[in-house]
């Protein structure tokens, strides 16, 4: 006997749509919290556990058209995973500290602008009384 409530099978799902669906679980399923708090290494008594962000990304995509008697299907897809060290987390006697890791460069930009609007600044304001 057949339950009448339940749903019925629709079609099969196209190639890519499964191959999309399987990417997804292998990816996400790396997205995890070891990804982004790596394993613990001690030494010395200091234990370090190092922190990331984890980051991924699909895409896809499929057609389908008939031309008479012919019919065309495509389809394609991509991914990507990203994780970037964001700095770790020093145990040492019973105490946790988060320490961040920076980039060197991240300032480099602020600090050129600064010097440029630095030079810049007093020969523009020294034009500007000219022009009054």
């Amino acid at each position: 006997m057949t339950d009448p409530q339940a749903p019925t099978p629709g079609p099969a799902p196209h190639p890519t749509v499964s191959l999309l669906e399987r990417l997804a679980e292998k990816l996400g399923g790396r997205a995890t919290v070891t990804a982004v708090y790596g394993e613990p290494v001690t030494a010395e008594g200091v234990t370090v556990v190092p922190v990331a962000r984890v980051a991924f990304g699909l895409g896809g995509g499929t057609g389908h058209s008939v031309e008479g008697t012919k019919t065309n299907d495509g389809g394609g897809g991509g991914g990507g995973v990203e994780a970037r060290p964001l700095g770790y987390i020093e145990i040492r006697d019973g105490v946790s500290t988060y320490k961040p890791i920076r980039d060197p460069w991240a300032m480099a930009a602020p600090v050129a602008g600064g010097l440029l609007l630095g030079a810049a600044l007093p020969k523009l304001l020294r034009a500007l009384r000219r022009h009054r």
